[in-house]
């Protein structure tokens, strides 16, 4: 079930408070700007019917503490010392979260000690011998216009108690962690651990993940610059499948679990005939398979054909093998894409009926470009607000913009609950399948 839906239909189940490390009783260096007043929050959903029932059952609306500037801040600037690391896949717009993080911090807050820790979770890791790295102002003045991260990234989990250590002996009392779903695990285990241990440091997330798989925090940063950058490769396909025979083209995009990439790809390109998510099971064989649509499609006169497929779909329909996984756990799937590209021509070359396949995928190259328009100014007000969180002693939380307006502070360990996943009954995928017109098809 939507996780959603669950928290809705029972909030008294779930932790929507986030930790804090101590009152704030430290004058703000901020100025000129408006200061959050006390207990500020965000409704979790606006649906009126939802917030009436709760109300009638005499319980209160689930809400987020909504993110901003304080009045009044745990960490003294003076004394505080920043870090910053990047976790797992590369993503658009990462060095624009490190250099909105770092303006934020020299310039609203004065602090002057900012480092980079290198490749992740590894530079927090003594033995692996990543010294960090020095960041100001003039060293991220233009970062923004490259794609990836200055600092590098990793997978894989590292041993917490080392990580904290290396906190402490460094005196960080403030850490960002910009990175997914097993990122925020790990800075979920280093939250949890600083405040075992009662030490002062703020451990806050900017959401990160192409899939856009986590809940509560709105769209992850980067995530639109990679739908606008599957455009040029969805437009590629198309030509190539229109100037073929019978001609068939195939992408595949990342979406592991999720097939949020996909799905939004397909709606934003409407070139896109099928589009297969993780979350929809599909067959090949049969009559309401894949195979006996295209070629339902072909016999109606259509002269080609446009694939868009997430990485995760369909994995039931490939041959089991040894199951392996990346340093972070995740378990690697098998190549859906490599499945099509065979299955297809085998299948009409079995009806003398000539096709010819055109394969895509564009998997890395849409997540390594800068971020854009828009999508650059949310990593700068992520970045923004995370400082904001942090230096008010705010700590085990990530920032979101759940709505698209306000921005606010969720526990780490709701939003990393489990995946998010698109729903089958919702206007996203429901708008893909009048996009597409495959239900029609595939249900012959």
């Amino acid at each position: 079930m939507n996780l959603l839906r669950l928290v809705l239909g029972a909030p008294e189940n779930y932790r929507f408070a986030v930790d804090t490390l101590g009152p704030c009783l430290v004058e703000s260096p901020v100025r000129n700007r408006a200061f959050l007043g006390a207990n500020e929050r965000c409704a979790l959903t606006h649906d009126a019917a939802t917030l009436a029932r709760i109300a009638d059952a005499g319980g209160r609306p689930p809400s987020f503490e909504k993110a901003g500037p304080h009045g009044k801040i745990f960490h003294d600037p003076a004394w505080s010392r920043a870090a910053i690391l990047t976790a797992g896949g590369l993503c658009p717009g990462l060095n624009h979260v490190i250099k909105g993080l770092v303006e934020i911090l020299a310039n609203e807050y004065n602090v002057r000690t900012i480092h980079g820790i290198r490749y992740g979770y590894r530079g927090l890791a003594s033995r692996h011998g990543w010294a960090p790295m020095t960041l100001d102002a003039d060293i991220v003045d233009t970062i923004h216009e490259r794609g990836g991260t200055i600092l590098g990234a990793s997978r894989g989990e590292q041993p917490v108690a080392e990580m904290v250590e290396t906190l402490t002996r460094m005196n960080i009392n403030l850490l960002f962690c910009i990175g997914g779903d097993g990122t925020l695990h790990g800075a979920h285990a280093i939250a949890d651990e600083c405040l075992r241990r009662k030490l002062a440091i703020s451990v806050v997330g900017i959401p990160k993940t192409v899939d856009n798989d986590l809940h509560f925090v709105g769209n992850s940063f980067g995530f639109a610059t990679a739908v606008n950058e599957t455009s040029a490769i969805i437009q590629s396909a198309h030509m190539e499948a229109k100037g073929a025979v019978n001609g068939i083209g195939i992408v595949k995009l990342m979406g592991r679990d999720s097939g949020f990439l996909a799905a939004s790809a397909a709606l934003a390109n409407p070139v896109v005939n099928f589009c297969l998510i993780p979350e929809c099971p599909f067959t090949l064989d049969g009559a309401t398979g894949l195979l006996a649509a295209l070629e339902m499609r072909l016999a109606a006169g259509k002269d080609h054909a446009v694939i868009v497929v997430a990485e995760g779909a369909g994995q039931d329909l490939i041959a089991a093998g040894p199951e392996c996984r990346d340093a972070s756990g995740n378990v690697l799937k098998k190549d859906v894409g490599e499945l099509l590209r065979r299955a297809i021509p085998a299948y009409f070359a079995k009806r003398n009926t000539e096709v010819t396949i055109k394969y895509f995928d564009p998997s890395y190259s849409i997540r390594s470009v800068p971020a854009k328009g828009t999508d650059a100014i949310h990593c700068y007000l992520l970045a923004r607000n995370a400082v904001h969180a942090a230096m008010a002693g705010r700590t085990n939380c990530v920032v979101g913009n759940l709505h698209g307006a306000d921005y606010t502070l969720v526990p780490i360990a709701l939003a990393a609950m489990e995946r998010q996943a698109v729903d089958l009954d919702g206007d996203l995928w429901k708008a893909v399948l009048d996009s597409t017109g495959q239900e029609r098809l595939l249900r012959k």
